[in-house]
């Protein structure tokens, strides 16, 4: 069982800034893949970033390359979320997902608004 906790949403004004980040519970973060989705008012749940615990690549949806960064401190057991020059149309609700030999588990999200 691994349960995921986001904070570090908020209110930005375009071209800001925010760092989300997402604390894991459970001995084995470090083998999981990790990923960031989010999910706008009347839209369905989109991809936006994932790390892979195997190889440390890292992969973008296309909306969000060269603006957000996806990093994880294994140490800490916590993925991050870097992301910059923020529009308006990147207001959400975004939300941490762990995939692992255990399943995948989902946090209860955390809520980005970038004012134009």
């Amino acid at each position: 069982q691994v349960q995921l906790v986001e904070s570090g949403g908020g209110l930005v004004q375009a071209g800001g800034s925010l760092r989300l980040s997402c604390a894991a519970s459970g001995r084995t973060f470090s083998s999981y893949d990790m990923g960031w989705y989010r999910q706008a008012p009347g839209k369905e749940r989109e991809f936006v970033a994932a790390i892979y615990w195997r190889s440390s690549n890292v992969d973008y949806a296309d909306s969000v390359k060269g603006r957000f960064t996806i990093f994880r401190d294994n140490a800490k057991n916590t993925v991050y979320l870097r992301m910059n020059s923020l529009k308006p149309e990147d207001k959400a609700i975004y939300y941490c997902r762990a995939d692992g030999s255990g399943g995948a588990y989902w946090g209860q999200g955390t809520q980005v608004t970038v004012s134009s």
